[in-house]
């Protein structure tokens, strides 16, 4: 049965059931991120979804909730968060011939505990007026001496610079990513500061030239009036590996281990990685569907094409202590 066909007769049967009970989310993402989709599943299928955002102390609520905790699912973005719930035991696996159709196997857990939902690239903001078309081309380019005192990028220690770093630890092994670290630090024209939006304002200011950014800010700013200016001052360029593609990171769910509304739960999971709230949920964030042929936001459309790096996101979230020793090691925040 194909992938059309499998989401057909799983949507058929939500329907045709009884809607006996609500799901209850535990998010790290703003609700209104999420609210539109949660919305199209409760007009389909008559379920309500119930969003609970939890900003710090996912993990520690749902340990010491255990059983009792309402929570059936947990949403939140990052492969190193994704990691972190299953390394805690509080969440199961879920075994669904849609998701497995639908989510490359790349983007989900071996086991089947998490499942990943958007990508998001990190990529490079650059200086419409001082930096070149073609200028920026590979990631280890950045560490070479023409960027010096020209880049600018949040702390070394967030999981998004984490995750690339480990990306890098998989291209070009641990001494390669420590000389990697060491060399973008030696390019930074201030101490690592701020969010993202943050690096494209220093841009815009003039204080540096190009950072490292999730594309979905972009998106982000330009609905801003006050950050408008910002976005304009830059181009979005997709840097590669030399061996490889451009470094991606997941937005994802995972079913607590307590789901007191399994079923409706994993209607919901199937939900989501359909057409239809697969683009839904990229409009609504600016993000990459993961369902292959999946419709992407017009204004994502319009950044250009780019060809994914090929490490599997369990390597990534594996190589994360590394990444962790050698930004302490090369003192990258200072």
């Amino acid at each position: 049965m194909n992938l059309r066909n499998i989401l057909l007769a799983s949507t058929c049967a939500a329907i045709a059931g009884p809607a006996i009970a609500d799901v209850n989310i535990y998010t790290t993402r703003e609700p209104g991120l999420i609210q539109p989709v949660m919305d199209a599943f409760t007009a389909e299928t008559g379920i309500p979804v119930n969003l609970s955002y939890i900003n710090d102390g996912l993990v520690e609520r749902l340990t010491a909730e255990g059983a009792r905790s309402p929570a059936d699912l947990v949403m939140t973005v990052d492969i190193a968060n994704l990691k972190q719930i299953v390394d805690a035991g509080v969440v199961q696996a879920v075994e669904s011939d849609v998701l497995n159709a639908a989510i490359p196997a790349e983007l989900r857990s071996d086991e089947n505990l998490w499942f990943g939902l958007t990508t998001r690239a990190r990529i490079i903001y650059a200086s419409k007026e001082r930096v070149a078309d073609g200028e920026v081309t590979t990631y280890e380019d950045l560490a070479s001496d023409k960027w010096e005192g020209r880049i600018c990028t949040r702390s070394g220690m967030h999981n998004y610079n984490l995750a690339l770093l480990s990306a890098v630890i998989a291209h070009h092994g641990e001494d390669g990513a420590r000389d990697w670290a060491a060399g973008i630090r030696e390019n930074l024209a201030r101490k690592p500061e701020g969010n993202d939006r943050a690096q494209v304002r220093a841009i815009w200011a003039g204080e540096c030239d190009i950072s490292f950014g999730n594309t979905y800010y972009m998106g982000g700013m330009l609905a801003d009036p006050e950050q408008q200016a910002w976005a304009d001052s830059v181009r979005i360029v997709f840097p590669t590996f030399e061996d490889g593609g451009t470094h991606v990171n997941v937005s994802g769910m995972a079913m607590t281990q307590s789901a007191p509304n399994r079923d409706e739960a994993v209607q919901l999971m199937e939900f989501l990685v359909s057409p239809e709230a697969q683009a839904i949920y990229a409009e609504t964030n600016h993000e990459y569907p993961v369902l292959e042929g999946a419709a992407r936001s017009e204004l994502v459309a319009s950044w250009g094409e780019f060809t994914p790096d090929t490490v599997d996101l369990n390597e990534l979230a594996a190589n994360r202590p590394v990444s962790v020793r050698i930004t302490e090691e090369v003192n990258f925040d200072g």
